[in-house]
């Protein structure tokens, strides 16, 4: 959510944010609204002013013996209770349109941020490391992991229908061990790791920026009126709403956990695999810091550097995007993906997402600091994906594969991994 001042004064800036990010919203009818609003809430006060005035007058009057006075000046309440009674429905539903079209106002855009209608039109920014060659015929990660025993889709689908999966042995462990690789990396770098509540109230989503528009992609459990998480941003969020905060120094959160999507409307894309799934885990990152650009800005640097600190010890190739206008949420002022290459695709495929959204997220979760006058200020938020689990998964089984059938693992992984150096195919019986 951004500040009304702001809109006005940036309307045709918001209008197209709006259109390159395909939210449908007008801002001309938000601020014909709040002009509306503000004169229905005036009138309105006043009137309730001017029903306590007379509400007081009424006994000095028949304290005074003046009862045709006091009779007066009942009718007169009467006429401003019924403007009330009428006035004040009005005013309610143009705080509600107000609100619905408040939620619908995108953030706007990073001035060195790409115009483009998909993520076609992404533009590269680095490349890191050379995509794996073969001098055999590599194999796909669903087909190394059914090999090694690492994976079972048909059972995942069996049990819980499509875009599900088991993760066996050494593939739990590599699961397991991309995770902590990451936590131990965050807590290196000063975070604050929690386990964060995975099933929400709607309200933490609204804040958090998720809601509305991301219904469709999030399981909701309709009796107890909550929601599962898609990432752990959202709880990390929630946890300072309606608080003052100090960020003299920016606060790093940190949360691993599982998470849960829909994927409406991605029938048909990436079937295969586990490239898009229902349930997954992520190590993600959150800052809070000072509602200043140049800050964060290097915060966005920072945690999108964390997360390419992990793919290096991962010794995977990689590459950076800045993700244009159509391809970016509502939320969104600034937005890097990191794309890792995968044999499989013969291509680089998003496996990280590092985002800066500006005051967008504490306006609406109410987060504020005081400056060095004392006065409240909005806090910037940014978020990024430090690792996300099976996705990852992919190109480390497709890039690491050997000759012989066996997986590398690399050096970083191994004191998670029991001390393995690869996986190795089981011996046929």
């Amino acid at each position: 959510m951004l500040d009304i001042r702001f809109i006005r004064e940036n309307q045709l800036q918001l209008q197209q944010a709006a259109e390159q990010k395909r939210i449908e919203v007008s801002i001309e009818e938000l601020l014909r609204t709040d002009e509306e609003r503000r004169k229905m809430l005036a009138e309105v006060e006043r009137l309730r002013q001017e029903r306590n005035r007379l509400s007081e007058d009424i006994p000095r009057q028949m304290r005074a013996g003046n009862k045709t006075g006091a009779e007066r000046l009942k009718e007169q309440a009467k006429a401003v209770g019924h403007e009330l009674t009428e006035n004040e429905p009005v005013l309610a539903g143009l705080e509600q349109q107000f609100r619905r079209l408040m939620q619908l106002v995108p953030n706007i855009v990073s001035a060195d941020t790409p115009v483009g209608a998909t993520d076609a039109d992404n533009v590269e920014v680095k490349r890191v490391g050379t995509p794996a060659t073969f001098a055999f015929e590599p194999k796909d990660h669903v087909t190394l992991g059914e090999t090694l025993g690492l994976i079972d889709i048909p059972r995942g689908v069996k049990t819980a229908g499509s875009r599900n999966y088991y993760l066996k042995d050494a593939g739990l462990h590599l699961h397991r061990a991309v995770q902590q690789l990451a936590l131990d990396l965050l807590v290196r770098k000063g975070f604050t790791v929690m386990d964060v509540p995975l099933l929400v109230r709607e309200e933490t989503l609204n804040v958090a920026g998720f809601f509305p528009g991301g219904q469709e992609q999030t399981f909701r459990l309709p009796e107890d009126n909550k929601w599962l998480v898609g990432t752990s941003e959202a709880s990390l969020i929630g946890y300072y709403t309606d608080e003052i905060v100090d960020v003299a120094e920016p606060i790093r959160l940190a949360a691993v956990s599982n998470c849960f999507r829909r994927e409406i409307g991605s029938a048909g894309r990436d079937v295969r695999g586990l490239y898009r799934v229902h349930q997954f885990a992520k190590v993600e990152q959150v800052i809070l810091c000072r509602g200043e650009d140049d800050v964060s800005e290097r915060m966005l640097q920072e945690i999108t550097g964390n997360a390419e600190e992990l793919l290096t010890m991962l010794e995977l190739p990689y590459r950076v995007v800045a993700v244009c206008t159509g391809d970016m949420g509502q939320k969104n002022y600034k937005q890097y993906d990191i794309e890792t290459w995968m044999p499989s695709r013969d291509g680089y495929g998003e496996t990280h997402s590092s985002s800066n959204v500006r005051d967008f997220q504490a306006r609406r979760a109410n987060i504020r600091y005081r400056d060095e006058d004392g006065k409240l200020q909005m806090c910037h938020t940014l978020n990024n994906t430090a690792v996300a689990s099976p996705r990852i998964l992919i190109p480390l089984l497709e890039n690491h594969q050997r000759e012989d059938g066996s997986i590398y693992i690399p050096p970083a992984l191994r004191p998670y991994m029991y001390g393995m150096e690869a996986i190795e195919p089981k011996p046929q019986l």
